[in-house]
C-alpha cells in the first residue's frame, strides 16, 4: 500500500521534478512521529513518505503529510526507488536495514546512534555548524549521517554563544534527562511505576532496572541499557565532535521523574564579572529564547513542541564572577529538526527528482 495519494506518479513522471522519496523506519516511534510531522511543517520536497517499522507497529494509521497512511513493514524492496531514509527505529533495527539502504542509493539520516562509530558516518548538527560560522560544504557523495544527541547541541549553542559576554573560566551542567528519550517503552514504564506506586504495587523495571518515578538516579538498574554513564559519554563524545575547539563542561546527568523535554542547570564562572544584560544578549538568537518573567520561565512543560530553547540567567549567590543559567528545551524536537535540517542540506548533493 502506498502512503500518500501523491505516490502514485510514476519515476518518469519524477525526473526533472523538485520532489524526493522518502522512508521513515521506526515511524510507530516518538522520534519517527516527529520527523513525520517536521518533513509537513518544513516543506520538505517530498513526494511519497513511507512509514516503516516493525512487527509492534504494523498496520497503525498515522498520519503522512494531508494524507493518512499504515505502517508497512520494513523490507529491502522498501528501499529501492528512495532518495532519503531516517532511522528513528531501535540500533538493532538500524544496523540490520541500513546498509541495504545505502546500497539501494539512499541519503541515510541516523537518529538511533547505531552507526555513530561506522566508517564514513559524519555526527552532525546543522545549528551548531551555523553558530560557528563553518557550514560544511556539500559532499558528491555523502555518507550516512548521525543527528548529533539533542543535549549535546543544547549544551554547544550555550557554550559557543556565552563566551561573547566574557572569558569563560568553568562549566559545570546538570542535565535532567526525561523519560521519553527512552522511547514510549521509557515512558510507559515510568506511567506504571507512578500509578503502582500509588496503589501500593510492585514496581515494573524492565527497562530502568530502577525506581524513576517520584524519583530522580544518577544510574541505572545494573540490567539497564544503555547505561545512563554510556548515554553522558555520548552526549560528550558528540559535543566534541560538534563543537571542536570549544570548552567542554563538566556534566552530570540525573534520570528525573518527567515525561518529555530537557531541564539544565548550568554554573559558569567567567573570569572577570560580567552584566547579566551581557549574558542575556550573547546568548540571544536564533533557537535560544531568554526570558525574564515568572510566567514564562524556562520548564519542560513551556518548552514542549517548541523549536527554541528556553534560557534563564541570574548571579550566584556567593561568587561575583559567577553565573546561573536555566534552560529547558524539547528533546524530540530538536532531534527531529536536526535530522530533517541535515537531509535538507544534503539535497544540495542529490540531483532532485532523480530516483534511485
Amino acid at each position: 500500500m502506498t502512503s500518500v495519494s501523491k505516490s502514485a506518479a510514476s519515476p518518469a513522471d519524477l525526473r526533472g521534478s523538485n520532489l524526493y522519496r522518502v522512508a521513515v523506519v521506526g515511524a510507530g516511534t516518538l522520534k519517527g512521529k516527529e520527523i513525520v510531522e517536521l518533513l509537513k511543517d518544513r516543506n520538505f520536497p517530498a513526494i511519497d513518505v513511507k512509514l516503516l517499522d516493525d512487527d509492534e507497529s504494523l498496520g497503525q494509521l498515522e498520519a503522512a503529510g494531508d494524507e493518512m497512511s499504515f505502517i508497512q513493514s520494513v523490507r529491502s524492496e522498501q528501499f529501492e526507488r528512495v532518495d532519503f531514509t531516517f532511522f528513528a527505529s531501535d540500533p538493532r533495527c538500524t544496523f540490520a536495514n541500513w546498509k541495504t539502504a545505502r546500497d539501494q542509493g539512499n541519503a541515510i539520516v541516523d537518529l538511533s546512534y547505531a552507526l555513530e562509530d561506522e566508517p564514513g558516518v559524519s555526527i552532525r548538527s546543522p545549528w551548531i555548524e551555523r553558530q560557528s560560522g563553518q557550514p560544511l560544504l556539500p559532499e558528491l557523495q555523502p555518507g550516512p549521517v548521525v543527528a548529533a544527541h539533542p543535549a549535546a547541541t543544547l549544551l554547544a549553542l550555550l557554550m559557543l554563544r556565552v563566551v561573547k559576554a566574557g572569558k569563560l573560566r568553568s562549566a559545570v551542567a546538570t542535565l535532567f534527562e526525561p523519560a521519553s528519550e527512552r522511547g514510549q517503552k521509557g515512558m510507559d514504564e515510568m506511567h506504571e511505576q507512578t500509578v503502582n506506586l500509588l496503589s501500593f504495587q510492585d514496581l515494573p523495571k524492565n527497562t530502568y532496572d530502577v525506581q524513576v518515578a517520584f524519583n530522580m538516579v544518577s544510574r541505572y538498574g545494573p540490567r539497564s541499557e544503555p547505561a545512563l554513564d554510556a548515554v553522558s559519554q555520548r552526549i560528550l563524545r558528540h559535543y566534541r565532535q560538534i563543537a571542536p575547539g570549544a570548552a567542554v563542561p563538566s556534566l552530570l546527568l540525573v534520570q528525573s521523574p518527567i515525561f518529555h523535554g530537557y531541564a539544565l542547570a548550568m554554573y559558569l564562572e567567567m573570569e572577570q564579572p560580567v552584566a547579566l544584560d551581557d549574558v542575556a544578549q550573547a546568548l540571544a538568537g536564533d533557537h535560544v529564547e531568554v526570558t525574564r518573567g515568572v510566567d514564562d520561565a524556562p520548564t519542560n512543560v513551556n518548552a514542549a513542541g517548541q523549536d527554541n530553547i528556553l534560557v534563564s540567567v541570574s548571579r550566584d549567590a556567593s561568587c561575583e564572577c559567577g553565573v546561573w543559567l536555566w534552560a529547558a528545551g524539547d528533546n524530540l524536537r530538536i532531534a527531529g529538526l536536526t535530522a530533517v535540517e541535515c537531509a535538507e542540506a544534503m539535497t544540495a548533493s542529490r540531483p532532485r527528482g532523480q530516483i534511485q
